[in-house]
């Protein structure tokens, strides 16, 4: 074989990847199936995209051997194609991260305002837990629990909190998470359990590193 034909092509395949990731509505539609398999009309909800957007980056997604498909009754249901897929997200943001301090400035201006959230770290949240010091909620809506969740969590999804409330222990102390750094809903949970008296603190991370965080301790 022809080394330069053979180099032409093989790039042009990693290129494939690249490309396709060039879209940051086709990288948000990822990071959205971390939480588990969507249907595009839900998908189509989370990212303020028309069903026909979500649909034509799906299929360029599906193309790239990103994501799968399957159908369930009248509802066409997309996930991860591979765990590598989540694996390969989060070296790109810890790269973005590292290299474009332009993130650093959008996270200040959006994220410097919460300052008064107490964040717990995921040992801190361990202990916390082995020795029945906190309630966890989890706060995500209830297909994303159902496909994924801390041990231990309970269910409460955000537009149901506020009618929840009262099933926690009294003198409660809880620790909130949704689907990581940059999701706010962990956020206005913690404001209404406050407004309630509850004490309340946040786990900015996802069910996916806290699996990753336990692993590393066995």
């Amino acid at each position: 074989m022809n080394e330069r034909y053979f180099k032409d092509e093989l790039f042009k395949e990693y290129a494939r990847v690249g490309k396709c990731l060039s879209s940051p509505k086709r990288l948000e539609i990822l990071d959205v199936l971390v939480q588990g398999p969507k249907s595009v009309e839900s998908i189509s909800k989370m990212t303020s995209m028309s069903i026909a957007n979500v649909s034509q980056h799906l299929q360029t997604l599906h193309h790239a051997k990103l994501v799968d498909s399957k159908k369930q009754g009248n509802f066409v249901f997309y996930e991860l194609a591979d765990p590598a897929v989540l694996h390969f997200l989060d070296s790109l943001y810890g790269l973005a991260d590292k290299q474009l301090i332009e993130i650093d400035h959008i996270k200040n201006e959006f994220l410097g305002q919460l300052s008064d959230v107490e964040e717990i770290s995921m040992k801190e949240l361990l202990k916390r837990m082995e020795a029945g010091e906190v309630t966890l909620i989890d706060v995500r809506p209830k297909d994303e629990y159902d496909a994924a969740h801390i041990p231990g969590a309970l269910s409460m999804p955000m537009e149901e909190l506020a009618e929840q409330l009262a099933s926690l222990p009294a003198s409660a102390r809880v620790v909130a998470y949704c689907r990581g750094p940059y999701c706010l809903m962990s956020i206005k949970a913690i404001e209404l359990l406050k407004s309630k008296g509850i004490q309340a603190a946040r786990l900015g991370k996802r069910v996916h590193d806290w699996n990753a965080f336990v692993t590393n301790l066995i």
